[in-house]
């Protein structure tokens, strides 16, 4: 099999695969109880790494990268929960039990398969003693002239490819966990004291916001883009009659079509959060995350708004949070749609009445979680009247009327259509809220955690994603005027682009912060 879906063709196929014939020719040497032994161990392993290449094939459809085979067994349990909001628990439990029984018959087939072969080959030894030393040299000479059949190598070596890469990523996710525990204990404003960090935004009400899946491809696709240009084009619009102005960028997301939380981890903490160890690592660390600085400044009250959390959340202590509301204490009453606990327009609304909209004795520093972007897409909310949202009810009629979240998934061309509106909803709730109820102190920064799966941004995208910086005050802005970031909330094709770890030390620098290093 190729490692990719994308390469998955008859091709593929007919080809030599030279593991084969050397496994022909160490059976035909042996006796025949090592003989079954070996043949049947060979099924076991081969059947495998077959389900290795299976999940490299899916995580690359989805997520852009390899499966991780020390790392990655934990998202297969975040797969199944996601697969219930989707599709409904029978549906799921029924996939999950067809995989599971799928994956057994493979190990027994391949194993049973192997032994047969083993046992054709020692009754026709002399047969196949002759046709492995063809193959043999079949194989080495359409390996020394490259010999392909429909642009595919006809020497195959798939099986011993994907073993080595596997040892090599387990040997290199070993190393990196040693690596990163060093890098993470080195901080360049660890040590600053608290007069002193983002002095250049004391008595503003700071509020971050992470977008879901949105990415480069919703502003630049030609399906997606129309819709969401013209969006951001009318709430630029409609921000600046209401005295806000913005300036926008591009961050290199270290993560791709999920694992939001390596995206939020990374842009917070100015570390590079590529993958689950490395998360674990920094969340027991106390390296200064950006949303902890305000807490640690002493001039900021700090609080998460998070409707996709549904658990114990102990990264709250990392990211400097005094409370956090999840799905469960933002009262909401209306229907989920799909794996989104709730509406963003809701979850904004919330967010005024328990946070923003009250009277605090200091600024407020808030990080905002909007999940109404997330994956299949289906059904999506639409805009309500700010006043009629009530406790959620509301939005029954419109969860009903939307579309099936399995009839999105299984059309590539709808999936990206219902994707551009659901960042286009998305946006509108979050800038009509700051058009609504922002203040002449109140800064919003707001970017996307991750490029949309391969399917809808395409099997070659970057990992780009929008980021924007809206102010009423216009030191904020002249504060970032040396960045060359885009006016409005569209960034420019050609605006700057920063690796997402970047962006905590320059924005601290930016709003007046010395860096007082600390070295673990």
């Amino acid at each position: 099999m190729p490692a990719t879906i994308v390469d998955l063709g008859p091709a593929t196929f007919f080809r030599l695969p030279g593991e084969a014939i050397v496994g022909a020719a160490i059976l035909l040497a042996l006796p025949r109880k090592p003989r079954v032994v070996l043949a049947a161990a060979g099924g076991v392993v081969l059947a495998a790494l077959t389900v290795l290449n299976w999940l490299d094939m899916g995580f690359k459809q989805y997520l852009g990268r390899t499966f991780n085979l020390v790392l990655d067994w934990s998202l297969l349990g975040d797969a199944q929960s996601y697969l219930e909001d989707s599709l409904g628990g029978t549906a799921t439990l029924a996939a999950t039990a067809g995989l599971i029984v799928l994956v057994l018959l493979l190990f027994a087939a391949l194993a049973y398969a192997v032994v047969r072969l083993s046992d054709v080959l020692a009754r026709h030894s002399a047969t196949a003693t002759r046709g492995t030393l063809i193959a043999g040299v079949v194989w080495i000479t359409c390996s020394s002239f490259g010999v392909q059949l429909a642009g595919v190598p006809l020497a195959a070596d798939s099986a011993a490819v994907t073993l080595q890469s596997q040892t090599e990523r387990v040997s290199d996710t070993l190393k990196d966990e040693a690596e990163f525990q060093k890098v993470a204990k080195v901080d360049a404003f660890g040590a600053t004291p608290p007069d002193q960090l983002v002095p250049d935004l004391r008595g503003k009400d700071m509020i971050f916001t992470f977008i879901e899946s949105y990415g480069r491809s919703a502003i630049e696709d030609p399906i997606m883009a129309p819709g969401v240009d013209k969006t951001l084009a009318v709430r630029t619009e409609a921000l600046k009659k209401a005295g806000y102005h913005a300036k926008s960028g591009w961050l290199t997301s270290a993560t791709y079509g999920g694992s939001s939380w390596l995206g939020h981890s990374t842009t917070l903490s100015g570390l590079w959060v590529s993958n689950q160890q490395r998360y674990r690592t920094v969340m027991a660390s106390d390296h200064l995350s950006l949303t902890k600085v305000f807490k640690k400044s002493g001039a900021w009250n700090t609080v998460g708004v998070m409707p996709g959390v549904q658990k114990a959340w102990p990264e709250q202590s990392f990211f400097g949070l005094e409370k956090v509301y999840n799905a469960f204490e933002l009262g909401y009453k209306g229907p989920k749609f799909s794996w989104s606990t709730m509406p963003d327009q809701y979850t904004l609304e919330q967010f005024q009445k328990r946070v923003h909209g009250k009277k605090h004795d200091k600024p407020m520093m808030s990080e905002v979680i909007l999940t109404s972007s997330h994956q299949p897409w289906g059904p999506i909310p639409k805009m309500v009247g700010w006043d009629e949202l009530g406790d959620g009810s509301i939005f029954k009629g419109i969860e009903a009327a939307g579309n099936k979240p399995a009839d999105v998934i299984a059309d590539t061309t709808k999936s990206r259509q219902e994707y551009g509106k659901s960042i286009q909803y998305s946006v509108t709730a979050l800038t009509e809220w700051l058009e609504r109820y922002g203040t002449k102190d109140t800064v919003l920064v707001f970017l996307g955690d991750h490029q949309p799966i391969a399917r809808v941004s395409g099997n070659h995208a970057s990992r780009d994603v929008p980021v924007s910086i809206v102010a009423k005050d216009p030191k904020v802005l002249d504060k970032i005027g040396d960045w060359g970031w885009s006016d409005g909330l569209r960034p420019a094709h050609d605006a700057p682009v920063w690796k997402m770890n970047l962006f905590r030390d320059r924005f601290l620098t930016a709003y007046g912060s010395t860096p007082h290093p600390k070295k673990g």
